[in-house]
């Protein structure tokens, strides 16, 4: 009789039982996210929610996808996972609220070429703490073992956020001539123009553990600090009124993204005096021989959110977003004409 071994799934490189341990590593983290109208855990084929258990009466659904793009180099070539699942809820739920929506639930996909159980328990337990920090649940995600597809310790992510509002609550609404530029600061460059950055770094000749020339640590770990999430302070400012719009500072910077929540015919004016460019930016800049109005539409150049309010209600929703701990100020006005205007310097 022959006493050959038939092959098995793990011989190809995929180990079933790793991730059925991943999902019962991960089922804390995903619980501590749970939210009236989540009706199921993980583990199931799909995940439920009840709208009307969520208070909702008439609501209209708002979905948005992204990704965290190349600043998942920085966190693999460190070894610092902690945190890369933060910037994924954040790309996602910054842009849904923009539309006026509240956070409902969140799904992600993680894919990679050798399922380390310990490191993507370290990278879904961050996504878990962005949910938690932005008021959904995480109900349900893929993991996806593809050998051939990834280098070993290569990985990469997607999120899916699902969020509603009150029919006829959406934004933007109501933008006007004369409307103030609420901006919100950033936490650094949060999750988009990574691959200059790493560009700058190597003509920089700098390694990530090399000590951050813009602030304390190493240059790797200032590099991964985290996207700031912005949901509860905007959501609070548009509960208190006068709330036009949000815009997500993201690639494109302040040029490319303000001018998509502006009607024809309006523009923005923005006095680059009010606020100062934080060193990570300066550094990019300096390093790079950059150009301000590149840098202007290339990162958010300290300004991750801004707020289109009424003039009359602009010095009471800096109050209300002062209150949940943002750091904002009025950086200009919407005037007649197109796109963005500057005044001043930031470099």
């Amino acid at each position: 009789m022959s006493t050959k071994t038939g092959l098995t799934y793990a011989d190809a490189g995929v180990d079933i039982d790793a991730g059925n341990a991943l999902v019962e590593r991960i089922k804390p983290a995903a619980k501590r996210t749970a939210r009236p109208g989540v009706m199921s855990g993980l583990g199931g084929f799909g995940a439920l929610f009840d709208l009307k258990g969520a208070g909702y009466v008439d609501p209209v659904l708002v979905a948005a996808t992204d990704g965290v793009g190349t600043k998942l180099r920085i966190a693999i070539d460190t070894g610092n996972v902690d945190t890369i699942g933060i910037d994924l809820v954040a790309m996602c739920v910054n842009d849904l609220m923009c539309q006026g929506a509240e956070p409902l639930f969140f799904l992600d996909y993680f894919a990679t070429g050798k399922l380390d159980v310990d490191a993507a328990a370290r990278i879904i337990e961050g996504i878990a703490e962005g949910c938690a920090q932005s008021g959904c649940a995480l109900i349900g995600g893929e993991t996806a073992e593809m050998p051939g597809m990834y280098h070993a310790d290569d990985f990469d992510l997607a999120g899916f956020a699902v969020g509603a509002m009150e029919r006829g609550a959406d934004l933007p609404a109501g933008v006007e001539e004369g409307d103030v530029l609420l901006g919100i600061s950033s936490s650094g460059v949060h999750s988009n123009g990574y691959s200059f950055v790493r560009k700058v770094v190597g003509v920089s000749g700098l390694g990530w553990d090399a000590a951050s020339p813009f602030g304390e640590g190493s240059l790797g770990a200032a590099l991964l600090t985290p996207t700031r999430l912005y949901v509860k302070q905007a959501l609070a400012a548009v509960r208190a009124g006068g709330v036009h719009a949000l815009a997500h500072i993201t690639g494109g910077g302040l040029t490319e993204n303000l001018p998509r929540v502006l009607p024809e015919g309006l523009g923005a004016e923005i006095d680059l005096g009010t606020w100062t460019l934080p060193g990570v930016f300066r550094w990019l800049a300096e390093t790079a021989n950059m150009e301000e109005p590149e840098l202007l539409k290339t990162f958010n150049s300290g300004i991750g959110m801004i707020v289109v309010a009424a003039a009359d209600r602009a010095a009471a929703l800096t109050e209300v977003l002062r209150a949940e701990g943002e750091d904002v100020r009025p950086i200009g006005r919407v005037v007649k004409g197109q796109g963005v205007s500057y005044n001043g310097r930031l470099l």
